[in-house]
């Protein structure tokens, strides 16, 4: 008899919205893609309470998930100023 293997789903969140996956770990970039996001330009930060880990430059490595992790998707175009008038 084979043994059976409950897959669980994990939700997590990026910029507020659930995302939800199969695997227990992904990279910052699949985050970033899987949430519609180009790692070309965006990196992942993990928000822990009131630490904040930024993946910026590390988008391959792999973060194990866990239920309820909370992301942000940073991007890294420049922020416009208004010009004074």
């Amino acid at each position: 008899m084979e043994a059976q293997t409950d897959v669980k789903t994990i939700e997590y969140t990026v910029n507020g919205e659930t995302q939800a996956t199969e695997s227990r770990t992904l990279t910052a970039n699949e985050i970033l893609k899987n949430a519609g996001f180009d790692p070309a330009t965006n990196y992942l930060v993990e928000i822990r309470g009131h630490h904040k880990e930024s993946y910026q430059g590390r988008g391959a490595e792999e973060i194990h998930l866990h239920p309820h992790i909370r992301f942000l998707a940073i991007s890294l175009a420049p922020t416009p100023v208004s010009a004074a008038v």
